[in-house]
């Protein structure tokens, strides 16, 4: 599974994401029964830091919770309001099967949430949040 075909998927969602135009994209949303997502939080500012994440889960979430409007790739001019963990930790393998583990926060832990909800079959619009306050 970690060869070039996995690392050549990876460029190419990479390229889908940033043409998209979109800070996330995974692996069902073209399509691919596979556990893996890109993600940029920080390309629309000027400073392209693409990341790879395979075979994510998330070890440990935060009680604190941050509600924001999240768009999605799979349901274009649709915005959800989502309540998540305002911090997550998730462990990975990178595209040479290496085993990660970090701590994300703000909108790169929000972002990492939705693409890991995409590989487990749900939407933000199954999260939706009716407009409260936070």
């Amino acid at each position: 599974m970690f060869d070039a075909t996995l690392s050549q998927l990876a460029a190419d969602m990479i390229e889908t994401m940033y043409d998209a135009p979109g800070r996330g994209l995974a692996a069902p949303q073209v399509g691919l029964p596979m556990r893996i997502f890109v993600t940029d939080v920080e390309w629309r500012d000027g400073n392209p830091a693409p990341k790879v994440f395979v075979n994510p889960e998330i070890v440990e979430a935060s009680e604190e919770t941050v509600l924001r409007e999240e768009g999605c790739l799979s349901i274009p001019d649709t915005p959800c309001r989502v309540r998540r963990p305002a911090r997550i930790v998730l462990r990975w393998q990178d595209l040479t099967g290496l085993g990660h583990e970090a701590a994300f926060e703000g909108i790169e832990a929000t972002c990492i949430q939705h693409e890991l909800d995409h590989l487990n079959g749900i939407l933000c619009i199954d999260r939706l949040e009716e407009d409260t306050p936070e």
